[in-house]
């Protein structure tokens, strides 16, 4: 059964640089296609709906982001282990963390749930929503939150099928989604009336189908994934190693979030125009940033398997390739954005909001002018916790938590919009300056940690 020829990539042997770009377009299609269907929600609410609407669905922007991420976070750690026994080969293991990991999901989509749709209405009252959006805002995003299951069920899935080396399965479903949650779009606003609720619903409808497809594939077509007796039943030694991946992991980017969260409480302050101008430039930003995303999922992947089996010199030749890459395509986005930085807010805004567009400009240069500062902030961290350190996560996003924070509290109150459109950069500086060495603290206590054995016995758990 194990030998059996299936679409998984083994990424332990072969040439770094040619399976890092093999795996890494298929996970960047797939992340443009998630901004490209958030960016049509986006173009729709400020199109037809106006720009309090606009602001009103950006306003949400940081917490949906602290709640989105930690479920990104949390089962992107719970797929840690499973791609680190299949780098190991140890498939019996493998699928014993897969199904533990399933079970752990299942736990955090129904609390997570609970737990937030029930502080969403206090949570946009203490992020200083303005009063004239708080309605729609408050519509758009509990409407989200109560698809937090659909949430867990798509990325969890994802995951899995990534760490196996397979990104292109993910990548055709998303794609299936995104024109799904077009189609859905057009329909609930234009046809149906139901303004900002319509894209809210479109998002969750779209992400179940593709949630769903990925569970199918899994089913039909992962025969190493089928279960062997015994293999199925809940284990609290694979649920504490999952747990002591996952949660790290999704409290980093929660972490992270809850200075966004505070620097978003500033923005909210200085009226519906700022929160719309960085609404239109946060989700062009999003869209340009896909590479350095898809970069850091892929180190996830690359790092766990090669630290399973081991080969600690390709997870370095790794690292070194993809931040190459990643800084390459900074300097390009940066040059683009000196000409074109203008212009791409309009696919948001009526031309005759020529404020709002300036200022979108404005934080669309200061942030791509720092994306070769994300680039290790997503390499390297995601390489991190592909090698079993999920606890520096924590430490990095506190790093961010904390430059995001003093903008909010300090800067934007004495600077303005311009501090805002500092806070990121910022942040992505701060972080770097803790993960370059605390990558190469995790490089130095593997290789001792591995001196003593066979290569073929690769990573661990104690």
């Amino acid at each position: 059964m194990e030998k059996r020829k299936e679409s998984i990539t083994d990424m332990t042997c072969g040439n770094p640089l040619k399976l890092i770009l093999a795996f890494a377009i298929p996970m960047l299609i797939g992340t443009l296609f998630q901004q490209f269907y958030s960016m049509v929600d986006t173009v729709m609410v400020g199109k037809y709906l106006g720009v309090n609407s606009l602001a009103a669905v950006g306003s949400t922007g940081a917490i949906f982001f602290m709640v989105n991420g930690f479920v990104i976070g949390n089962t992107a750690g719970f797929a840690i282990p499973v791609a680190q026994k299949f780098g190991a080969k140890d498939y019996k293991e493998m699928r014993k963390f897969t199904m533990n990991a399933m079970y752990m999901g299942i736990f955090f989509s129904v609390v997570l749930t609970a737990v937030v749709c029930l502080l969403t209405k206090a949570i946009l009252v203490v992020t200083n929503t303005p009063a004239q959006i708080m309605d729609e805002a408050y519509i758009y995003i509990v409407i989200i939150f109560a698809g937090i299951p659909v949430m867990y069920l798509y990325n969890l899935t994802a995951n899995i099928i990534r760490a196996l080396g397979d990104s292109k399965t993910p990548l055709y479903f998303l794609i299936v989604a995104a024109l799904l949650n077009i189609v859905l779009d057009i329909v609930s606003i234009k046809i149906m009336g139901l303004g900002v609720a319509g894209p809210a619903y479109a998002t969750v409808i779209s992400q179940l189908v593709s949630g769903i497809l990925c569970v199918i594939y899994m089913v039909k077509k992962f025969h190493i994934l089928k279960l062997e007796p015994g293999e199925g039943a809940i284990s609290i030694k694979h649920i504490k190693v999952v747990l002591s991946m996952g949660i790290p992991m999704g409290l980093q980017y929660s972490i992270t979030a809850i200075g966004s969260v505070i620097l978003q409480t500033a923005v909210n302050g200085l009226g519906a125009v700022t929160v719309a101008a960085v609404t239109a430039g946060s989700k062009i930003s999003s869209f340009c940033v896909a590479v350095t995303d898809a970069l850091g999922m892929t180190m996830a992947t690359y790092s766990g398997q090669n630290v399973g089996a081991g080969k600690l010199d390709r997870v370095k030749e790794g690292v070194r390739v993809a931040t190459i890459i990643g800084i390459i395509y900074s300097v390009i986005v940066f040059i683009l954005m000196i000409f074109i930085g203008g212009e791409l807010p309009k696919l948001f805004i009526d031309v005759s909001n020529s404020d709002v567009i300036k200022r979108a400009r404005i934080f669309l240069l200061w942030n791509s002018g720092f994306y070769f500062a994300l680039i290790f902030v997503n390499v390297w961290r995601n390489s991190i916790q592909g090698m079993g350190f999920p606890m520096f996560a924590i430490l990095s996003g506190v790093c961010e938590m904390f430059a995001r924070g003093i903008v909010g509290f300090i800067g934007v109150p004495l600077l303005g919009y311009v501090a805002a459109c500092s806070a990121s950069p910022l942040a992505w500086i701060v972080a770097d300056m803790f993960l370059i060495p605390g990558f190469m603290y995790c490089i130095r206590r593997l290789e001792r940690v591995f001196a003593d054995r066979e290569p073929k016995e690769g990573f661990q758990y104690e």
